[in-house]
């Protein structure tokens, strides 16, 4: 990444894949470290990935074992919060920044790692490594960037006569009107999940509010300037114009073919709002589980507003060592972000690896063109339910699904975000 990049909240951005967990004591028996390993990667070549990376990491650590287990991504933040809670806290875990990362600090949940991230993993992440900085001190390492945007269809959109990709809200309404016309549903959304629809109005907030209106929040996880209102305003304006394949409130993102990622693997939507994981989830849910061959990419259209053009929303996917962590916890991280591992975890998922050492491996056209607008971004913000904490965050995901169900207006999204940060 550049280094000019400027990542809002004190450049609190981390999203997460997987978790390392078991062992908080330190050791066995017999002297030796086992850590027992949660990834999200329940098939495919992530999961594989995941399995030769531990088996390198043991190959040069003999008296480490890892255990692994694979994990559905929408059961993870369950089963994280329930193991801190308990005070059986994992190893190594999942960590999304913003609010929710800072309050496992303040719980007392997470290491400090400032000290123990090698020379050579500080050159290669760089700047993402900020990512996982509280009050001056780390607390993760990043794995991989990812920003958001629209993937789409290049074939489904020739089909339907839309020849340029949409610069503006009213760009894409017009696509939207000519893919229906030609037979073809135009966007797809697992709003089941809850945060795929929220993504929706997370990008229409970073196009009416300016950065120092969404630093604040950051800070106070209230909405106190009418830019909140604004933008679920013009989010109810969107869904009002029935962009979304029917049956958006029952589907799911990414957990098989009738997913939101599935729809759009198999020809049966033209685009999905979503981050840069989105192209290895929908390469494992072609028929083949090839990559889509006409998979592309545009940011997010332009909306009136405060926000400066080129920002983007976004993540950095990353672990944390729990307090109890062995020390070889902190090993492990380093060795995730060297330049083979990089290589090899951006080739496997498809996705942004974090070491700007390892981009060179990029070579799918959409994901060149999503780095490319990274780079080039002003800011990007972090998705607002993992910036504002797990209260404030479920509170507004929830008020957006409600919306998109007909149940709640726009000035209710703001509403439940102010009371659940009044009771934060």
């Amino acid at each position: 990444m550049n280094g000019r990049k400027l990542l809002t909240s004190a450049a609190i951005l981390a999203g997460g894949a997987l978790v390392l967990s078991g062992c908080a004591a330190g050791g066995d028996a017999d002297g030796k470290t086992t850590l027992t390993f949660w990834h999200n990667s329940t098939t495919g070549d992530g999961k594989a990935y995941w399995e030769d990376t531990a088996a390198a990491f043991e190959k040069a650590h003999p008296d480490v074992t890892i255990k692994i287990q694979a994990i559905q991504n929408e059961e993870m933040d369950g089963k994280l919060q329930t193991a801190l809670n308990s005070g059986d806290a994992p190893d190594i875990f999942l960590a999304r920044g913003g609010g929710k990362l800072a309050d496992v600090v303040k719980a007392g949940q997470v290491k400090d790692i400032t000290d123990g991230i090698s020379a050579e993993a500080k050159a290669a992440v760089g700047n993402s490594l900020s990512a996982f900085e509280i009050d001056g001190k780390n607390y993760g390492m990043p794995v991989s960037v990812l920003p958001s945007g629209v993937y789409y269809s290049s074939d489904l959109f020739a089909k339907a006569g839309v020849t340029e990709t949409p610069k503006t809200i009213d760009d894409l309404e017009s696509a939207n009107d000519k893919l229906r016309a030609a037979g073809i549903d135009p966007i797809a959304v697992g709003a089941k999940d809850a945060w795929p629809a929220a993504h929706w109005y997370y990008n229409f907030a970073l196009r009416a509010c300016s950065k120092a209106v969404l630093d604040k929040a950051a800070s106070s996880r209230s909405f106190d300037d009418d830019c909140w209102l604004t933008a679920a305003k013009n989010l109810k304006s969107f869904v009002d114009s029935t962009p979304f394949k029917d049956g958006f409130l029952t589907t799911t993102a990414q957990q098989g073919a009738g997913s939101s990622a599935g729809l759009l693997a198999n020809h049966q939507a033209a685009m999905e709002l979503m981050g840069a994981w989105d192209p290895g989830v929908i390469a494992s849910l072609t028929p083949d589980q090839k990559p889509l061959a006409d998979l592309k990419w545009f940011p997010f259209p332009a909306v009136d507003g405060d926000g400066e053009p080129g920002a983007m929303m976004g993540g950095v996917d990353g672990f944390s060592c729990s307090q109890k962590a062995p020390a070889v916890c902190v090993d492990f991280l380093n060795f995730m972000v060297t330049k083979k591992n990089q290589e090899a975890y951006a080739q496997a998922f498809q996705t942004l690896p974090a070491s700007t050492e390892a981009q060179s491996v990029v070579t799918d056209p959409a994901l060149q063109d999503v780095l490319a607008a990274y780079n080039d971004a002003p800011y990007v913000v972090l998705w607002l339910d993992t910036l504002y904490g797990q209260n404030v965050g479920n509170a507004l995901n929830v008020a957006v699904v409600d919306l998109f169900a007909g149940k709640g207006s726009a000035k209710d999204i703001v509403d439940a975000v102010n009371a659940a940060a009044a009771k934060s």
